[in-house]
């Protein structure tokens, strides 16, 4: 499959290529769609916060298409059983709440559907061209809708800062400052840390550089981990680091959840949805934070990267490919949905147009700054393009492992070797798993 590659016009349906090559185009038949009065059950697997009750909206209105929401864990185990289902031939719901990293692996997987020849191609306009990218990888297949996003911002303490005479850092130079500055005031308090535990963080950050993990070069994957981007940030966390300014211990951890709640924890590089989990770890300090664009690397170009973000994909097994593909454009794009979205399962829409209306008011734990959300939007204008490869896995158990043993040893040597572990170890998985690589 891997090897069989069909042939592309161009790169960008080359994308598709890669991934599908030798595997059916995932579009099945759909007899309900010749018969409008045909009762379709449609089984949805997802983990967003009371995504049922959003679902209800849909099956009051629809009541020919009834979709049943079958909560999961999110992130990897959803992913694990959705492919051992696929690789079984039975077993897999009709749709899958699927993370945007997680995309290439399921479409090499042949685990999720062409949406192209549904109407659902025509939201490409609802979304950011980086969002879309993600779900179309590049290519003329549509492989998901996109649903929220996590644009990355910078979440501070006000008071603190207020306290110690520092301006809001607009750039990295800046927030390097602040970060000695904090620290020299109080030898126990960080502006931050380096978490070497979630790859989807440093991810974020690369991609506000600049980078983009993967690409396609003809008929072949590209890595491009250990460029200069990566490197740059690589190289100026370590450079905190080694110079103690910066802590070095993984988020979400009874330390750190100790820390943002007694002000050792000054700031928190962070995304759209990160309200919700000040809220659940430091309640006690509502009132006391804000929020801020990312320091930049060059001012005049303002950007930032993702850190999470889902869609809703209709998979292979799925024998009603329209009705599904009619309900996942409905969720993603329809007004009342999209402020549902907001309001009840408390996610950051792909669709920012839409959910403008419903993002006026602040969430509660930010209640002391009005235009909490007019922040997170011009932020959300700025996030560019990245490409996922179909080992994104491989790639992000690489920065734990190697990130892991840069942040205890201190050293920002160190931090430049873990990039390019991190790029060997790509490199080397894909051509074990029969991907060709240039």
């Amino acid at each position: 499959m891997r090897k069989s590659f069909r042939r592309a016009a161009a790169a960008a349906v080359a994308a598709a290529a890669l991934l599908t090559a030798g595997c059916s185009s995932g579009t099945v038949s759909d007899p309900a769609a010749a018969n409008a009065n045909q009762k379709v059950e449609l089984t949805y697997w997802a983990w967003a916060p009371n995504l049922e009750k959003v679902v209800d909206i849909w099956n009051k209105a629809n009541p020919n298409i009834h979709v049943t929401v079958n909560k999961q864990d999110g992130g990897d185990p959803a992913v694990t059983k959705l492919l051992t289902a696929i690789k079984a031939g039975s077993g897999a719901p009709d749709l899958i709440q699927a993370e945007y990293q997680k995309i290439p692996t399921l479409v090499a997987a042949n685990a999720l559907a062409d949406l192209s020849a549904t109407p659902a191609k025509e939201t490409k306009g609802d979304f950011a061209a980086g969002v879309w990218n993600s779900v179309t990888l590049g290519g003329d297949a549509l492989y998901a809708i996109p649903q929220d996003t996590g644009p990355m911002v910078f979440y501070y303490r006000a008071d603190i800062f207020e306290k110690l005479g520092l301006a809001v850092p607009t750039t990295w130079d800046e927030y390097a400052a602040d970060a000695k500055a904090i620290h020299k005031a109080d030898p126990t308090a960080y502006l931050g840390t380096f978490s070497s535990n979630d790859a989807g963080w440093f991810t974020g950050m690369a991609q506000q550089a600049g980078a983009s993990w993967w690409g396609i070069d003809g008929d072949a994957w590209s890595v491009k981990v250990d460029q200069e981007p990566t490197q740059k940030v690589a190289g100026y966390w370590g450079t905190l680091v080694q110079d103690g300014v910066i802590d070095n211990k993984p988020m979400y951890t009874p330390e750190w959840n100790t820390a943002l709640n007694t002000g050792k924890q000054v700031g928190w590089l962070s995304a759209a949805w990160a309200p919700g989990v000040l809220a659940g770890n430091a309640g006690a300090t509502a009132g006391k934070w804000k929020v801020a664009p990312m320091p930049q690397w060059d001012a005049s170009k303002p950007s930032t990267g993702n850190w999470g973000g889902s869609s809703t994909a209709v998979t292979t097994q799925s024998k009603h490919l329209d009705a599904a593909a009619k309900f996942a454009t409905w969720l993603n794009t329809d007004p009342a949905a999209v402020a549902a979205l907001v309001n009840v399962a408390g996610i950051y829409p792909a669709d920012t147009a839409r959910a403008a209306a419903s993002l006026t008011k602040a969430p509660a734990f930010f209640s002391n700054q009005p235009d909490f959300y007019k922040v997170i939007g011009e932020a959300a204008k700025g996030v560019g393009s990245f490409t996922y490869g179909p080992n994104v896995n491989v790639a992000f158990n690489a920065y734990n492992d190697q990130f892991a043993k840069a942040a205890q040893s201190k050293q920002k040597s160190a931090f430049l070797s873990a990039v390019t572990a991190m790029q060997d170890i790509t490199v080397g998985d894909l051509k074990k798993s029969g991907f060709t690589v240039k």
